[in-house]
């Protein structure tokens, strides 16, 4: 039996939004389905609100998404999300592309352990920590 552990991101609802950044910055193939497409919405959830998003991406990352996040219950603070791997140039054009509205954290630059690292957190409030590892020669 295969087991995934995914990521699954709650948004006040923007997470179309973000969700569409995502498969902008990681490719692949984003199904999103709508409070309005299982016969809900209303006046705590819109029929256009997310009720369930799924990007899954050729990188082999999958990352899933709703709206219906209580604002006042705290934002991802104790959440980040991470990337890694040993693909630079891939990695530092998802680096760049999370930061586009977001703010840079830690610079994505070469790190006392050897590896390139940086840390941003995007226009949504997540935090993107990115580590490229150092080729072993």
């Amino acid at each position: 039996m295969a087991v995934r552990l995914n990521p699954y991101l709650h948004f006040s609802g923007n997470a179309r939004e973000a969700m569409e950044l995502y498969r902008s910055v990681f490719g692949g193939h984003l199904d999103v389905m709508t409070f309005g497409d299982v016969g809900g919405g209303g006046d705590e959830y819109p029929a256009d609100g997310v009720m369930h998003a799924f990007l899954r991406t050729e990188h082999g990352l999958e990352l899933m998404a709703s709206d219906g996040h209580d604002p006042d219950a705290g934002g991802p603070d104790k959440l980040s999300l991470s990337l890694s791997g040993d693909d630079l140039e891939t990695l530092t054009g998802w680096f760049e592309a999370l930061a586009e509205g977001g703010e840079v954290d830690v610079p994505l630059e070469k790190q006392v352990w050897g590896d390139t690292f940086g840390q941003v957190t995007d226009r949504f409030g997540m935090r993107w920590l990115v580590n490229v590892a150092t080729p072993t020669s």
